[in-house]
Order: C-alpha cells, then sequence, then structure tokens
C-alpha cells in the first residue's frame, strides 16, 4: 500500500500557507454578468472545492481593461470597484472554508470572442489566429484578423494588468496569477509566428519576452509586498495545443528566467510534462531549477501515480487540477479518505461551460 499522499502536506508558495499542495486550476466558466460581475453562483462554486479540502483556489481568467483585453461574453473582469467589490464574497467563503485563492489576470488579445467595449481584437500583429473559436465559450466561425496593438496600446494594456492587481489585492485576495499561456495576449507576444513585430516587442526571444517583463514587473509594484505574484505559462494553446517552443529548454530557461527576474514569486506551468516522464526533465522541473522560485504544475495531474511523482521526484511544489476537480471538488478529502473519485463527465462543458449547466451533470 503506498504512504500518505504527498499532496496532503502543508506548505507555504510564495508566502502564502497552504493547508494542501492541491490547487483547482483555472477554468473559464463564462458565468458572470453581462457587465462582468461575479455572482453568488460563482461564490457557490468556488466555495465548494474550498469546503471539499483544496488549499489553493485559482480562478478563472479575469479581464484586465475596457479597451482590448476582455475575451469571452459573461467573463468576469476586475476593471472598476463594482467588479471588484463582486469578488468579494468568493474571497471570502473561500477563506472561511480555509482555502487562499488567486485572482487569474488575462488580456484576451487576438484570441478575443467577446468583447462589449470593442467590435475588434487587437494582438501584437495582424495575424488570423489558427482555427475556429470555440463554442462552448460561446464563439462561431474563425477567428477576425486582430489589429496590430500600438505602442499606446500596449502601454494601456500593461497599466489594466497592474490597477487589476491593487484592486484584486483590495478585495482581499491572497495573490494574482498573469496569465502568458493558452495563447492569450502574453503568449502571442512569445510567439513568432503571431509575433511579426519590428520594434522591440518582437525580433528574437528576449524581445518578444518584454511585455512579460513590463507586465510581471508593473503588477508587482503595483500591488506592493504583500500580495503574491504569479505567472503561468504553457507551450500549447486553446487554438494550437501542439505548438512547441521552437529553442526548446534553452527557450524556456530564457523564459522563466524573464518572469523571475521581473519579480514573480512563483511560475504556474501548464503541460510541459513531456506527457509526466518518458524523457528528459520536465518543463516545471526545469523552471523549479533555473529560477529557485516554487512552481505549480498543471496537466493529468488528477491521476495518483504520475502526482505522487510529481511531488516525490521535486518537480513541482503544487498539483494544479482542472477536470479532476470539477469531477470531484472534494478531491483532497477522497485523497484522504482512500475514497474512489468520480470519473469526469465531458457535458459538463458541453455545449457551453457554464455553471448552469455543470449543474446539470453534477456528479451524483
Amino acid at each position: 500500500m503506498p504512504g500518505a499522499h504527498p499532496a496532503l502536506t502543508a506548505c507555504r508558495l510564495a508566502g502564502m500557507e497552504l493547508r494542501n499542495r492541491f490547487a483547482v486550476a483555472p477554468m473559464t466558466r463564462v458565468s458572470a454578468t453581462e457587465d462582468g460581475r461575479a455572482t453568488p453562483e460563482m461564490a457557490a462554486y468556488y466555495a465548494a472545492f474550498a469546503e471539499g479540502g483544496f488549499g489553493l483556489l485559482i480562478t478563472e481568467g479575469t479581464y484586465t481593461d475596457t479597451a482590448f483585453g476582455q475575451g469571452y461574453l459573461h467573463q468576469p473582469g476586475i476593471t472598476d470597484e463594482a467588479q471588484a467589490a463582486a469578488w468579494r464574497p468568493v474571497v471570502e467563503r473561500a477563506h472561511a472554508a480555509g482555502a487562499r485563492v488567486v485572482l487569474q489576470l488575462m488580456h484576451a488579445g487576438a484570441l478575443a470572442q467577446g468583447n462589449r467595449f470593442r467590435d475588434r481584437a487587437a494582438g501584437p500583429s495582424a495575424v488570423r489566429p489558427l482555427g475556429e473559436q470555440l463554442t462552448k465559450y460561446r464563439g462561431s466561425g474563425r477567428w477576425p484578423v486582430p489589429m496590430e496593438m500600438t505602442r499606446r496600446q500596449i502601454a494601456e494594456a500593461v497599466s489594466g494588468f497592474a490597477a487589476a492587481a491593487v484592486r484584486a489585492r483590495d478585495a482581499g485576495f491572497d495573490g494574482v496569477e498573469i496569465h502568458a499561456a493558452n495563447g492569450y495576449l502574453l503568449d502571442q507576444f512569445l510567439t513568432p509566428y503571431t509575433n511579426l513585430r519590428t520594434d522591440g516587442y518582437g525580433g528574437g526571444v528576449e524581445g518578444r519576452l518584454r511585455l512579460v517583463r513590463e507586465v510581471t514587473a508593473e503588477v508587482r509594484d503595483a500591488a506592493g509586498p504583500g500580495l503574491t505574484v504569479g505567472v503561468r505559462f504553457s507551450q500549447g494553446k486553446i487554438n494550437d495545443p501542439g505548438w512547441r517552443w521552437p529553442g526548446g529548454d534553452a527557450e524556456a530557461e530564457a523564459v522563466f528566467t524573464a518572469a523571475a527576474g521581473a519579480g514573480a514569486d512563483y511560475l504556474h506551468i501548464a503541460g510541459g510534462g513531456r506527457d509526466w516522464f518518458p524523457q528528459g526533465p520536465t518543463l516545471p522541473a526545469l523552471a523549479r531549477t533555473v529560477t529557485g522560485l516554487p512552481v505549480i504544475a498543471n496537466g493529468g495531474l488528477h491521476r495518483d501515480a504520475v502526482a505522487r511523482r510529481v511531488l516525490d521526484e521535486g518537480h513541482a511544489d503544487v498539483l494544479a487540477v482542472g477536470t479532476g476537480a470539477l469531477a470531484n471538488p472534494d478531491l483532497p478529502r477522497r485523497v484522504a479518505a482512500g475514497e474512489p473519485r468520480a470519473p469526469f463527465d465531458p457535458r459538463v462543458l458541453e455545449p457551453l461551460a457554464t455553471l448552469d449547466n455543470a449543474r446539470t451533470h453534477a456528479p451524483a
């Protein structure tokens, strides 16, 4: 019989005291009000994970400005006091149940398919994104060609991240996580085929990393020392899941050290386990080694044998679980009690990834 699960041990993650190493991964649920306010249903949704024993909750991506940041209709935002106030019950219920909670800050860039402030998306270059919009988030058809962002628009985006971090701090969040993954704006700047710029934000990897550095530094400075600041990276994108950094591990090192040098307190690596262990170091392990920062790993970690090995071998400090958490909001309690886990039912995300749809297909 295996011993106690290593994820059940308490830890300190970048200034946050966690009762265990299980985190809820950020998952888009498009269930806020039309004007971007979190709802009582969202508070109950997040509270269920806290009450189920998760040590850390990372919210869905939350838009940061009233220009080009919003990606989806009914996505939550944190661009004004009304939106910030609507998040407070979410934080309070999570804290009351013993969890820490981090707000993920997101700018969709060229992958915006529902923005009530603008009728056109904007990104690093006027390059049509691959594939088609996501129907489960109310999109349809091909992605439109975005505008190429001006220097002023880039500066406005950076300021939006910083102001959002201050509102998150004042709303009671324990931290913020800068979304530089999955094909959204910061990842678009990192990616050669979506970033064709010839100014200081394009070209080689250092230029393409400039926006990540600027956003991280501005958020760190604005939020002050009391708020934890993380950065999430991935290679795959929502519209190009097979993409890999062309520079391999050397490029990965440049990415991770740029965020660390700009003031990140932790890194969150989605995927990058080389499908968990076939060859070479995993990207979470590489991030941990080259930066010395704590690392959250995400991707397939509802599988017990993989999760144990990730922690036992030092690949990461915390495990972020997505679909496994949707199927088992009380996953940490089930693990502690040795109880079986419910399988994930994909119908909770189809045809729309909303909380109303999830209730229809909730586990018994």
